[in-house]
């Protein structure tokens, strides 16, 4: 991983070595991340139950509806307060976030505050793991050598727990999750023709 200062050029945290070209480049959906990276429908189920039971439990005391009501009204700000700051979250980190593959790489360029960047050359990648959300949105997940460890802390929500506690990279909720995996796979698959970069184990998956 390689920190950066400064503006990130066309996404990339510098320019590309003569001969590389970038092949496809996309950014997370905000809405996708707020719904799998925040879980923003379970805090809307949690606090939906929290206001009814809250609700019921006024009318068991003795009160009113409209007491009732006006008693779980806080629930109720709280509850709404929690999704649109999780959606803002997730609004900032897909502005933020730029995902990029080139015909030697995946590049990672992500943060807030501080800008960052990760470098997969294709010959540091084992496999590839695609998985496809209900609404259209998907995770490409890329399996490292067991010797690479990477902070999950760090590049959350960039990441996900893989096998043995070792964190994988993911280029996360991206919209045509097919396009970027065809594309990532012709260019191992070229990679993988090249003697000189030849990482001859990897393999793209996909994962329901």
């Amino acid at each position: 991983m390689s920190r950066f200062k400064g503006r990130p050029m066309d996404g990339l945290p510098g320019r590309l070595p003569a001969g590389e070209k970038v092949l496809w480049q996309s950014v997370p959906s905000w809405r996708a991340l707020a719904r799998h990276a925040f879980r923003i429908r379970l805090v809307s189920v949690y606090f939906s139950l929290l206001v009814i039971w809250r609700i019921a439990g006024s009318m068991m005391s003795g009160h009113d509806l409209r007491y009732a009501v006006v008693s779980a009204a806080s629930c109720v700000i709280l509850g709404a307060s929690g999704v649109v700051l999780f959606c803002f979250f997730a609004w900032l980190i897909a502005r933020t976030t730029t995902y990029t593959i080139t015909q030697k790489r995946v590049v990672l360029t992500y943060g807030m505050a501080l800008p960052k960047s990760l470098n997969l050359p294709f010959t540091a990648i084992e496999a590839a793991d695609m998985r496809i959300n209900a609404d259209g949105s998907g995770d490409i997940a890329f399996r490292l050598p067991t010797g690479k460890r990477l902070s999950y802390l760090l590049l959350w929500p960039h990441v996900r727990a893989g096998t043995q506690g070792r964190a994988q990279p993911v280029l996360r909720c991206v919209l045509a999750p097919q396009e970027a995996a065809e594309i990532l796979s012709q260019a191992l698959s070229v990679a993988i023709a090249t003697p000189a970069s030849a990482p001859q184990k990897t393999t793209l998956a996909h994962a329901a």
